[in-house]
This record gives structure tokens, C-alpha cells and sequence, in this order.
């Protein structure tokens, strides 16, 4: 396990946190803290499942995306702002710019979730959707930017967005108090950095572990090389975590405060969601689910009796494009198991 890299003047410490704080108090949720004997039998460890799908607009990202619209100028303001998103933060930027009333545009995938399109259109955003074979997100948002002179909310290279996303992280010591570790769901490392902000402050002895979908381990190779990767449009159901690396900000702030990173497959996504479907009776989304998969899959050394913390990120999830996912996955191991009777 890699230890932290030192890092001075990080881009987001503490006290950014403790503003935003400040900042949502009475406009983000306070979101619950669930716990599942099940869960605690089957892992030997007590575990806090901090449930983001409760959110407002069903995520996290409304977190840094009103802290990061509340700061603005009244002229900046007026000029409105644009993102680009697969969903959940283009969710969280609609309805924090319809709260502060603030102009949107937003730039998201012609094959996002419907159920995440929907929303974002629902909550008064201009929505322009994009071929991801084309030119990048980031192409189209900078080039829109410039013609209608808006300011670009990106998803989570913003020291805004990652001092609201530690947030939820500050909820959940209060809550808790100490934990010895704790596994967050990994994209573009927003709430990642901001979380292990949060937590080297609030409980220094806690291991911060980010999750990534195996098909996009960028922030995994990122970590552990202490370089730079990429990737382009990874193949995983994890939609949220699509992203094409950790950012500007995210990359060092992961590299000083994490711990570790590990990778969880698209079949083990299916069956954390499913079990947190039907044994906890919460709605999450894959993307929302890695943590909790790395944790059954038991990614990482998790001592008995260990206070872990899980962070549920989200629970925007398109149940029917799901259920057919877990349906074919569910023939494919039935053909498998067939295959190896014979």
C-alpha cells in the first residue's frame, strides 16, 4: 500500500470545507448514516454507509456544485454557466442554478442514462447532448464557453466542487466520530480529495481508499505511479465514472491524502447494487455502488472488528436498463457454470 505523497499548499484544504459547510447549510440534505447487521457478519467489520443517493437530485454533486455556483459574482452570474456531465453533477449544476437562479447549459452524452437527461432538462437546464466518438466534452464546453461568455462549472476539477463534495465526509465523523478506514467511489477524484481532506483533519488514523470500475483504472495507475494516465470512454456500467483522468487539482490532492486505490469489475457492481437493493432497501446506482463492492469483494485488508465507512454516492439509476444488465449477466454465469458441468 502506497503511502501519501507529501505535497505543500495543497489547492483545497480544511477551512475550504468548513466554508462550504457553512454555505449549504439549509440547502443540501444532510443525508443519512445506515448500518446493516448483514453487512457487518459478513465483512466482521462495523460499517457506516454514508447515503448520498439521498441527496438532493439523488447525489453527491449537488454538494460542490452550489457551493461552487454560490460563490460567483453577480456578473458571472448574469452570464450564466455551462458544464459538461454524463449526469449526476449536469443534475446538480440544473438545479443549483435554478435554486440561485442562474442560467444553464449543459453539455452531456447523447447516450446518458434517459432517466439523468430527463432530470437535468426538468430542472430548467438548456441540454445539448454529443456524440462521445466526436470532438471531447471539454472541446465543445470550451469553444460554447468562449462564444456566449459563461463560466464553466467543471465536474470535479474545481476547488469549489471539492471543497463542497468533502462535505459529506464532514457529516459522516460527526456521525461516527473515527473511523479506521474509509472506501469512497472514485471518478474523477472530486470526492475523493475532498472526502480525504476532510478526513486527515477529522480522523487521522483513517485509510482513505478510492474505488474505480476496472475498465477505467486511470486513477488507480495515476496513484500508484505517481504519473499521469488516461483513458478514453471506458466500457463499464459505472457511468458516472467514465471520467478521462483525475484533474489538475485531484491528482495531487489524491497523491497526498489517499491511501490507496483499488478496482472493482462490472459484475461485482451488479451484485453490491443488487444485495444494496434488496437486503438495505436503498435505490443506488452502479457508479454509486463501488465502494460498497470493494468492500465485498474484500479489495482491501480490512482488520475484525475495523469501523469502516462506505460512501454511497448516488442513486440515479435507469432500473429498467439495470435489471436487463443483471439479467444477462445472470445467463452468462448460468452458461458458464453449464460449460464447466459438462
Amino acid at each position: 500500500m502506497n503511502a501519501p505523497a507529501p505535497q505543500a499548499s495543497p489547492p483545497v484544504a480544511f477551512a475550504d470545507v468548513q466554508a462550504a459547510v457553512a454555505r449549504l447549510a439549509g440547502h443540501a440534505h444532510r443525508t443519512p448514516v445506515l448500518t446493516s447487521r448483514t453487512v457487518n457478519e459478513r465483512t466482521g467489520a462495523q460499517v457506516y454507509f454514508k447515503c448520498e443517493n439521498f441527496q438532493r437530485m439523488g447525489a453527491f454533486k449537488f454538494r460542490g456544485a452550489f457551493n461552487a455556483l454560490s460563490r460567483l459574482d453577480p456578473q458571472a452570474r448574469a452570464r450564466g454557466v455551462l458544464t459538461y456531465s454524463s449526469g449526476n453533477h449536469a443534475q446538480a449544476v440544473a438545479l443549483s442554478a435554478q435554486i440561485l437562479g442562474i442560467r444553464a447549459t449543459i453539455i452531456m452524452p447523447a447516450d446518458a442514462p434517459a432517466v439523468k437527461l430527463q432530470a437535468t432538462r426538468g430542472y430548467g437546464a438548456e441540454v445539448i447532448t454529443y456524440d462521445r466518438s466526436g470532438p471531447t466534452r471539454e472541446e465543445i464546453a470550451a469553444r460554447l464557453a468562449a462564444e456566449r461568455g459563461m463560466t464553466i462549472i467543471p465536474p470535479y476539477d474545481h476547488a469549489d466542487v471539492i471543497a463542497g463534495q468533502g462535505t459529506a465526509a464532514v457529516e459522516l465523523f460527526e456521525e461516527t466520530g473515527p473511523l479506521d478506514w474509509f472506501l469512497i467511489c472514485t471518478g474523477g477524484g472530486g470526492l475523493t480529495s475532498g472526502c480525504a481532506v476532510a478526513a486527515a483533519h477529522l480522523s487521522p488514523g483513517c485509510r482513505v481508499v478510492g474505488v474505480e470500475p476496472a475498465a477505467g483504472d486511470d486513477a488507480t495507475r495515476s496513484f500508484h505511479t505517481g504519473v499521469l494516465h488516461t483513458v478514453r470512454n471506458p466500457d463499464t456500467i459505472a457511468d458516472g465514472a467514465r471520467t478521462p483522468s483525475l484533474g489538475e487539482l485531484t491528482f495531487p490532492l489524491v497523491r497526498q491524502y489517499v491511501h490507496d486505490m483499488v478496482t472493482v469489475d462490472d459484475d461485482a457492481l451488479l451484485d453490491a447494487m443488487l444485495f444494496l437493493w434488496e437486503r438495505m432497501k436503498i435505490v443506488v446506482e452502479p457508479t454509486g455502488a463501488l465502494a460498497a463492492a470493494a468492500l465485498f469483494e474484500r479489495k482491501v485488508p480490512i482488520e475484525p472488528g475495523a469501523r469502516v465507512g462506505v460512501l454511497v454516492s448516488g442513486g440515479n439509476v435507469d432500473i429498467r436498463a439495470v435489471c436487463g444488465l443483471i439479467a444477462a449477466r445472470d445467463a452468462r454465469r448460468a452458461a458458464a457454470s453449464g460449460e464447466g458441468a459438462r
